[in-house]
This record gives structure tokens, sequence and C-alpha cells, in this order.
């Protein structure tokens, strides 16, 4: 059977959510599609039910700091299923909620996963959907390694939903999912051990405060293998090892469970774009600077799906979907802004970004000069007792212009949100240092970061 609307979406996550709702409020006939429980990557394995582990370690780890100042801590553990128990109450109702949400609105909703059979038509199990116009808001998942034994690979969705943490746990990748998740378990009790290629973990983060990190990860006991690549898996009696390679060197690792840690790719490779005429690759839809597709007119991207140029953030996708919906509605008007996006590595302390690095700004041919400090001796950092604590700042001379930010220690997520509302706006460094902000904050120390 034929179905016919005016726009059909490909996911139902944030970008899927902010075009679909918007869209139908204006009166088209909508259709949503996704192959799995509604309500997207963030809400059901990814940053929401991340947060709430994250949650409960930190306040171990503010507990145990504060060991010696006032504080005892002999008795504090995490109860892990305990733990998952109140982290299901934040996700086992999204997908119903997500249904019924857009049913209320007058979404047409569809379970499968859609296949494109012309420009702007997609097969859905038995149903045909034909529209005026579809957008691809897909979402991500993990990359193809291609090693032997990738089926024994912990994914990061799996990690997620463990009922117990094993007693080893081995990482595969240095990025944000190593990092946070690897946290966590060390601090539940786990023995941990992170493997990653490169030389440098976490490369979108300001190299001087990653070595900080890590310094404070491997003081927690996490074993971090630094340029050292998995060239396979082999399971034996439950038991995994895990080979590699290091400079020119054989070494093999023992563990109860390889997390796939290296990386995302859009999941857009099995929806047959090329039925479409829609290009595409590895980064995603190619789209123009309306988010548009560059070779097929009828189809947009938004949010991870799209090789548009902005980081793979849920914000940002929620952002994108604004711009796809506004697009459609009145016509190619809207173009993304990325400019002061912040982004954050939720581990403990978190590991915090907004602007441009160092490396970026030399690329530009930019002159500016860096403002930066480790503050373990601050109040802010003493008060909670974390000795891992910094900033960096980089101001553009003659303008006066903050290009970057980068912060390490408490509440680093938050404070960097002040930063980035600085850089998108356009406030001077002067102008930032020239704020009053309530006292004691962590918001009080930025007006001595802006130098």
């Amino acid at each position: 059977m034929t179905k016919k609307f005016e726009l059909v979406v490909i996911g139902t996550g944030t970008a899927a959510s902010a075009v679909a709702y918007r869209c139908r409020s204006a009166g088209w006939q909508v259709a949503v599609v996704d192959s799995r429980p509604f309500g997207g990557t963030c809400a059901l394995r990814g940053c929401d039910p991340k947060k709430v582990l994250v949650g409960a370690a930190e306040v171990v780890d503010w507990i145990r700091r504060m060991k010696g100042n006032g504080v005892r801590a002999e008795q504090l553990q995490i109860d892990w299923s305990e733990l998952m128990r109140f982290k299901r109450t934040f996700t086992e109702p999204v997908p119903k909620n997500s249904e019924t949400e857009f049913a209320k609105a007058g979404i047409a909703t569809f379970h499968g996963r859609a296949r494109f059979v012309g420009p702007s038509s997609v097969q859905v199990g038995e149903e045909a959907l034909e529209s005026r116009y579809v957008v691809i808001a897909a979402g991500r998942k993990p990359v193809d390694l291609k090693i032997p034994g990738v089926e024994h690979f912990t994914t990061s969705q799996q990690f997620l939903e463990l009922d117990e943490l094993p007693r080893r746990i081995l990482f595969v990748g240095g990025g944000y999912i190593a990092f946070e998740f690897a946290h966590v378990a060390a601090r539940v009790g786990s023995q941990v051990t992170i493997v990653h290629r490169d030389a440098r973990p976490l490369p979108r983060f300001d190299p001087d405060l990653v070595n900080q990190l890590v310094v404070r990860s491997r003081e927690l006991g996490i074993e971090i293998q630094l340029e050292t690549e998995a060239e396979g898996i082999e399971k034996r009696a439950g038991k995994f090892t895990i080979h590699c390679s290091t400079a020119g060197r054989k070494l093999s690792f023992e563990s109860d469970m390889v997390v796939h840690a290296a990386g995302r790719v859009p999941e857009i490779d099995d929806l047959g774009l090329d039925a479409a005429g829609v290009k595409w690759d590895e980064r995603g839809v190619r789209v123009n600077e309306f988010l548009q597709s560059m070779s097929n007119p009828a189809v947009y991207a938004a949010g991870d799906a799209a090789a548009s140029g902005g980081p793979p953030l849920t914000p940002l996708a929620g952002y994108d979907g604004v711009i796809v919906a506004a697009n459609l509605l009145k016509g190619n008007q809207k173009k993304p802004n990325y400019t002061g996006i912040p982004t954050v590595v939720f581990t403990i302390p978190p590991l915090a970004s907004v602007g441009l690095s160092e490396r970026e700004a030399q690329a530009e041919g930019l002159k500016y000069r860096v403002n930066k400090e480790m503050t373990s001796t601050w109040y802010s950092s003493r008060r909670v007792g974390e000795k891992y604590s910094g900033y960096k700042v980089l101001v553009e001379v003659g303008t006066d212009r903050i290009l970057g930010v980068h912060l390490l220690g408490d509440q680093a997520g938050e404070t960097i949100n002040l930063f980035a509302v600085a850089i998108r706006s356009g406030m001077s460094a002067t102008d930032l240092r020239h704020n009053v902000f309530s006292y004691p904050t962590h918001a009080s120390d930025v007006p001595y970061m802006g130098g």
C-alpha cells in the first residue's frame, strides 16, 4: 500500500523530532520512521542514561576527595544494579511516550528500516511512503573496525544496559565513550584499560588539559595504552584476548569485556541513498549551506546524518532540525552557524571546550595571546578537593575577541556555556572581565580567565 505525505522523517531523535513537530504544526502531513525504539540515541542509549551513571560516580568521587577534610568515606560504594534500575526509570518510558506524543500531534509513525525507492519515496516493510520531502536524521552507529573478532565487541548501547559490571574491562579507542565509561567503571571497582592507536587521546580537546586528564585517569588505576592498535579479539572460556601492536611489537591483553569506543559514523549506509540520487560519504549526506542534499533537492539531512561541518552533538542536532524545518516551510533562507558550540567529556573532572584550538587558530593565521593556568590552588577547586583543574583561553590580538576556551575541573561542563555565549555573541575578553558574577561560584572565576 502506498501512503502519501508532505514530509517523511527518518529517525525519531532530537533532530528528527525538531523537524517533524514544526512542520506538523504548520499543517503538513508528516510521518516519522525508525527501526529502533522511538526516542533517539541521546534519550535511550547515549547522553541521558550516561549522565545518570556519571552523576553517581561524581558523588562518590567528591566524597572520596573530601576524605580527611571532614567527610568519612569508608563504606562508600556504587551499587551498580541499583544504579541501573534508577537509570531505567529515565529510559524505559521514552519509546512509548515518544510514540504517544507523535500520535497526539497527528504525526504518522512507522516501525522498520526505511530504504529509498525513488527521489522522495521510501519503503518501510510492506509500506510505501511517497512524500514531497524526506529528512534524514538517522543518527550514528559504531564504525566497523574490520578486525578479526569484531562480533565480540560490547557496544556503548549494550554497556548502558549491563546488569552488572565485569571485573576487567578494556576499551578500544580513546575518545568520549572510552574516557567517560572508564571513569564510571573505575569508580565502581572494575579494572579498566584503554587502548588507543594514536599518540594522544581526545584529539578534539586541548592537549595540555588532556595530558592532565590522562594523569588523573591513571591515578584512578585506569591503564592507558597509547600508540597501540587493536588487531583482533579472541574469546576462550568466556574471556577475551585482545591482540595489539605498538612500535613494531605485538602484545596482548586479557579482559572480561571489550567495549567498542573507537568512533561512530552516520547510520545511513543501508538507506538506499543511491536510489534517490543522494550523494554521501563516511561523514554523512553531502549537504549545501541550507542542509539540503547537494544532489537531490527533495532531501535534507540534520544532526549526525549530515556532513555539515558541525560536531556530532545532541544540542546541535536539535539546532539543525530547527534550521531544516524553517527551510522546508519558508524556502531556503536559514543557514546554520556553528560558531561557539561547546562540547564536554563527562569524566571526573570534566573536560570542556568551545571555539578554536591553538592548532586551528594557527591554521587560520590568527594572531592571539594565550591565558592559561592550572587552578588546583584556586578556592573553587580547593573547596571540593579537586587537584586537577585548569584553563586555557585564546584571545585575538587587536580585536580582543575570544577565539577559544578550554577547561578542566569541577563543573567545567557548566562554566563552558558562559564562554560559549560570549563567543557566539561576539563579546570581547574585556567585556567578559567587566561582568559581575555571584560568588563563590565557578562562574565567578570567569573574569580571571580572560586575561
